[in-house]
């Protein structure tokens, strides 16, 4: 049996056994007839890990008839880029780069001029956001077309595939259990290169040696590959949190809870979570449940005290109780606007009567004179100006908590026009 690993054997050799990906490889699609075409421009393959980008690569290498290199950012530095341009002068060439993500600043800027010039065409594997992590200048000179995960239907295709294929596991008589192809597809969340290597780990561990077949059930499948690994890289990091409060501030308790699990399992920094919820229960609950704030400071607090995994749970609590909370964002509006008065306004000067009083010559400086105690008036509100000039920048909600509010400040400012 060779050596190579199945995901690697396995790798398809024409456009039409790439699977997944057919918003950008069905017939007349751009990019497929660019290849076809042989007439490929600069491009950016982002998406992620076992999703055909390299594969693409590699079938690109095959049908055109310019000189093609490769090299890995991992290993490569400005000396390779310089080396695979001067290798290639006066003639059209293509320069793969695979996990181009891995380059630096410095190193994209070396490779940029080549590119700009036409020396090289350039073709950018990547898993990471190309318009975060490369510099603006490369990604907008480059095509971007987006992998998606392959479906699990055609991750079972997948996997009975490299089981009568020659190349993969056909020389072997392995018989797959329709339930344990399904939850391997299923565990590999869209990464074909992950399931092909579990039907490989289970292939290779249950097989024993001179034995004629081999029946791959779920249950064998489970007790091979046990623990269910989780891809979470900077993309989905900041995914995965904004679908997070997204669902808070959209009141589904259920969506939220799940982000919050699938954060928690991935390593996420449960502090940094923590401290989402704070902002959440601010900025989209606001006054509507002013417990809100409460529940998730003290979630914090005691996160911070117990640790985890028993931090989960206050996590958790503060979480479902802002998605299911009345919603306001009256304040965060508000402060908003009065910092944007200060920033472009002229600014008002306190009132005389508003001013400190507490220091010896503030009344011949005419510092409080004229204050009203609010306490002695009827409704504790006293008939007097707080702002030289009257500006609105609370507007209370309809919602909760904020509904008191309104009926608080409309009676303030009936006596204020009494």
């Amino acid at each position: 049996m060779t050596t190579a690993p199945l995901a690697w054997r396995m790798q398809p050799e024409a456009l039409d056994d790439i699977l997944g990906q057919p918003h950008l490889l069905e017939q007349q699609r751009p990019l497929r007839r660019l290849i076809e075409e042989d007439k490929i421009v600069s491009v950016i393959f982002y998406g992620p890990p076992g999703t055909g980008k390299t594969a693409l690569a590699h079938i690109i290498a095959k049908k055109t008839k310019a000189r093609f290199i490769a090299i890995n950012a991992v290993t490569a530095g400005i000396k390779d880029i310089r080396e695979a341009v001067d290798s290639s002068r006066g003639e059209r060439a293509i320069l793969f780069v695979d996990e181009i993500h891995r380059f630096n600043k410095t190193q994209q800027d070396a490779l940029l001029p080549h590119v700009e010039q036409g020396e090289i065409i350039l073709v950018g594997a990547s898993t990471q956001n190309p318009y975060f992590s490369l510099v603006p200048a490369l990604s907008s000179r480059s095509l971007i077309f987006l992998f998606k995960p392959i479906a699990a239907p055609e991750l079972r295709t997948l996997l009975f595939r490299a089981l009568s294929d020659k190349r993969g596991l056909g020389s072997y008589n392995i018989i797959l259990h329709p339930e344990a192809a399904e939850y391997i597809a299923a565990i590999s969340e869209g990464d074909a290169r992950r399931a092909l290597n579990c039907l490989e780990l289970s292939f290779l561990s249950l097989f024993p040696e001179g034995a004629e077949s081999v029946d791959i059930t779920l249950e064998k499948v489970k007790e091979v590959m046990q623990d269910k690994s989780i891809y979470y890289d900077e993309n989905n990091h900041y995914d995965t949190v904004s679908a997070f409060i997204k669902s808070m501030r959209g009141s589904d308790p259920d969506a939220t809870v799940y982000w919050l699990a699938k954060m928690l399992e991935a390593g996420e920094d449960p502090l940094f979570i923590a401290r989402r919820i704070v902002i959440c229960a601010g900025e989209d609950v606001g006054n509507a449940d002013p417990h809100a704030l409460t529940t998730a400071v003290s979630a914090l607090q005691a996160l911070e005290k117990i640790g985890m995994p028993e931090g989960r749970i206050p996590l958790a609590m503060a979480a479902l109780y802002i998605a299911t909370a009345p919603k306001s964002n009256a304040a965060y509006l508000a402060i908003d606007k009065a910092i944007a008065a200060i920033r472009n306004e002229p600014l008002q000067e306190v009132p005389d009567h508003l001013k400190d009083a507490s220091y010896a010559g503030a009344k011949k400086l005419g510092a409080g004179i004229g204050y009203l105690y609010p306490h002695d008036f009827a409704h504790h509100i006293a008939k007097q100006i707080y702002m030289r000039e009257s500006r609105f920048f609370y507007i209370p909600s309809d919602e909760g908590f904020e509904k008191i509010i309104q009926k608080r400040l409309q009676k303030r400012r009936d006596v204020q026009n009494e």
